[in-house]
């Protein structure tokens, strides 16, 4: 995934998406869950700055994600995608 505009929010995961993420766990391996969301966070911000990342795009990864996550990171991910969506 070159940026967050190719994410479609199909079923199954892209394999560059999974390439993505097992590469950023590895750089953020043995950092804090704060400095990761801060680091996803600020790509999400510049990627809807830059109008390549939409509301439904959001919306679409949220639902996607959501359920792997427990309660406490559920509203975590949703409070920080409604701050997205408003910029």
């Amino acid at each position: 995934m070159k940026d967050f505009a190719s994410y479609t929010g199909s079923g199954s995961v892209p394999e560059d998406l999974l390439r993505d993420v097992q590469a950023a766990a590895q750089q953020y391996d043995g950092k804090n869950e704060a400095e990761l969301i801060r680091t996803i966070y600020a790509r999400a911000a510049e990627g809807k700055r830059a109008g390549t990342l939409t509301n439904e795009q959001i919306d679409a990864f949220c639902a996607q994600f959501a359920p792997m996550l427990d309660g406490v990171k559920r509203r975590k991910l949703m409070k920080l995608a409604e701050e997205l969506k408003r910029m």
